[in-house]
């Protein structure tokens, strides 16, 4: 059994990450979406965890590992996990959590010095036949990351801006008028605890008033209450 690793490079001096692994207001500009509970999600995992400040190293409770490695110029931000017990149905499902909060944790990051953001989050079951990235009407974006696109988004919202990553089952994708914001759709595998395949969607806005990013929240629910009556 092996190490699953997941990293992401950021451009940014070790030292000036650092906070963001240990300090909760600057931990929830990265780790989940707004909802009650993230607090109290932030407080539960990162609480006990085992901070070394002299070599950068974060160790959760549940043996996670953060590391920030200086890279030339830039720091490599790396999640190292114990490998996946056999009764751990749920291990999948937290790696690719990971994933997206590292990709966020880059942009804010790198793209509005971590401020914070507001975040759209939905998530429901895959007709037959749909990928993430096919629901949200991005099928057809090239999948090379720094790659400019445009496209009509499945609420009927134009989008335009860069390919920010792909993996094997999350595409993420900036969109200029937010900010920038940072979309990121995932699609979730059936398993044991999912009879069929799921979808998340999780979008970061900056910058926008309570009006715009009121207007824009309500237009997305809306699109997604109308899937999913039709489900």
């Amino acid at each position: 059994m092996t190490e699953t690793v997941i990293e992401v490079s950021v451009v940014s001096p070790r030292a000036a990450l650092w906070p963001a692994l240990i300090d909760p207001t600057l931990i929830r500009r990265w780790h989940g979406w707004d909802c009650a509970e993230l607090d109290d999600e932030i407080e539960y995992i990162y609480s006990t965890a085992e901070a070394d400040p002299d070599a950068f190293t974060l160790t959760l409770g549940n043996g996670d590992q953060f590391s920030l490695i200086e890279n030339d110029g830039t720091t490599i931000v790396r999640i190292t996990r114990p490998p996946r017990r056999p009764d751990d149905e749920w291990f999948a499902d937290v790696t690719e959590g990971w994933t997206t909060f590292l990709h966020f944790l880059k942009f804010g990051v790198e793209h509005h010095g971590l401020a914070e953001r507001r975040t759209i989050y939905l998530d429901g079951p895959l007709r037959p036949g749909e990928t993430a990235a096919s629901v949200l009407g991005l099928d057809s974006v090239a999948a090379v990351p720094g790659t400019r696109y445009n496209a009509t988004l499945a609420p009927g919202d134009y989008a335009e801006g860069v390919v920010d990553y792909v993996s094997d089952l999350q595409t993420g994708v900036t969109i200029e008028d937010l900010g920038p914001g940072l979309l990121v759709c995932a699609t979730q595998p059936a398993g044991p605890h999912r009879p069929q395949p799921g979808l998340q969607i999780l979008l970061a806005t900056y910058n926008l008033s309570d009006d715009e990013f009121s207007e824009i929240e309500h237009h997305w629910k809306q699109w997604w209450d109308g899937r999913t009556r039709a489900i």
